[in-house]
């Protein structure tokens, strides 16, 4: 993935090692650490570091804008994460939320039959025990007596909390269909192969919105929400050609779904889901209607009609978003007879979106910089970097993703302006300090 040209690398020319490179980056530069590393790790679970729980939130926050901010037909709901067995059963979780689980003969290790094309990963054996079924739910006792009118559950999605406060919502809002809730949090499955680094974890969030609408309208939005949640991808920086819709067959479709779309990404290990659109139907507010004997309907006052909603949801996987957005920004070209390794994220996405950098530490320097790092920060995210020599400073921003870099030098003592470097072209232009956050405003088109 070499070339001469800062800008002519492409999504396409990837090559076989670029997820431990990226892995690799992830954990030099502070975005994804082994969870509790100093005890040996905890298979699976993962802790995001200073540069990654700024990334991570800039994916929710820009799903949040889109599908909450810039429109006026979603509100936004946050639900507990603990629930009563009720609630999952109702929703068929604690009877069919099941992956087929086998045993190899040989090493002894445990699989999911579905993801290991009858050949042991670890062994290469293909001897296995009859598959059975295996729950995903995490399980825990709540309160201090133990007994099962203790039980309860960890959410496996987000989505009953959305069903469950249906009325609350209809209620408290006004709304009336076609309207969403959504809600970004952790879910947790206990998996039986956590694989791909993030991409398959037992903890990770999710960003989901339930969209209820009067049961005619049901494919039409099914297919909006399809076109729309694809442009947004394509909007924050993955190219279409990593990127594809597949619709599935009737007979591979959930019990629950009259019709589901995954967005899918191109994987280092091929294309899988990055977001699921799904036509669920009237199924999950029938049973929870059922099961709690409160009827969670529409009553249409200027048609005198009263119906269950169908619901369209998209579900978006934000650590897993996360993955996809830094395999489709990562890049290595050669500028100045240097290899330099860059993500190219969506200013909006990235860690920091400026580092303010002096090219000494000399006091006086450092007080220009200082001011010039205070008329930033209440805008964007901004880094401060005065260590080694400006070029390792400017390769060490191009690895995390920071779009500008900002270089007080000692002319800026005398004319009052500031270099600021382009991290795709490696561009530098001169701007007085007092038009810098107006020229970097306009850069990011927020203006």
């Amino acid at each position: 993935m070499a070339s001469s040209d800062p800008a002519a690398t492409s999504p396409e020319a990837r090559d076989d090692d670029l997820l431990d490179k990226v892995i690799n980056l992830t954990k030099r530069r502070g975005f994804i650490f082994p969870s509790a590393e100093i005890y040996g790790g905890f298979r699976s679970a993962y802790d995001y570091g200073p540069l990654g729980v700024n990334m991570l939130r800039n994916v929710k926050q820009a799903w949040w804008r889109s599908m909450v901010q810039l429109r006026d037909d979603v509100v936004g709901i946050d639900a507990a994460i603990l629930g009563p067995p009720a609630v999952w059963e109702a929703s068929g979780h604690l009877a069919t939320f099941t992956d087929p689980l086998v045993d190899c003969r040989r090493c002894h290790e445990r699989w999911r039959e579905d993801k290991i094309d009858g050949v042991c990963p670890n062994c290469g054996s293909t001897e296995f025990t009859e598959a059975r079924a295996f729950n995903l739910m995490f399980k825990t006792q709540a309160g201090p007596v133990e007994g099962e009118g203790a039980t309860a559950y960890l959410r496996p999605e987000t989505a009953q909390g959305m069903f469950t406060n249906f009325a609350n919502v209809l209620t408290t809002t006004r709304r009336r269909p076609p309207f969403g809730i959504a809600q970004v949090g952790k879910s947790f499955r206990n998996e039986i192969t956590p694989q791909n680094f993030v991409f398959r974890t037992r903890e990770f969030e999710q960003m989901e919105m339930e969209y209820f609408v009067p049961p005619a309208e049901a494919e039409h939005w099914y297919r909006y929400w399809i076109e729309a949640r694809y442009a947004w991808y394509l909007d924050l920086g993955i190219p279409a050609s990593l990127l594809r819709r597949h619709e599935h067959a009737p007979e591979d479709l959930s019990h629950y779904s009259r019709g589901t779309t995954d967005i899918e990404f191109d994987y280092p290990w091929g294309f899988d889901e990055l977001e699921g659109i799904a036509n669920r139907g009237d199924y999950d507010l029938t049973q929870h209607s059922r099961a709690s004997g409160v009827r969670l309907e529409y009553f249409d006052q200027a048609t005198g009609e009263r119906y269950t909603p169908y619901v369209i949801e998209p579900a978006a996987g934000a650590t897993r978003a996360m993955m996809a957005f830094l395999l489709a920004a990562y890049h290595e070209d050669v500028v100045e007879g240097e290899t330099r390794s860059v993500l190219r994220l969506d200013w909006r996405l990235a860690p920091y979106q400026v580092a303010v950098l002096p090219l000494s530490k000399k006091p006086e320097l450092e007080a220009v910089s200082r001011d010039v790092l205070t008329r930033l920060q209440a805008h964007f995210m901004c880094d401060f970097d005065v260590t080694q020599s400006i070029g390792r400073r400017y390769r060490r921003q191009d690895e995390v993703g920071t779009p500008y870099c900002v270089t007080v030098d000692f002319q800026s003592l005398e004319d009052r302006a500031v270099t600021v470097r382009d991290r795709d072209t490696t561009a530098q232009t001169r701007v007085a300090i007092d038009d810098l956050l107006g020229e970097l405003r306009r850069r990011t088109g927020q203006d």
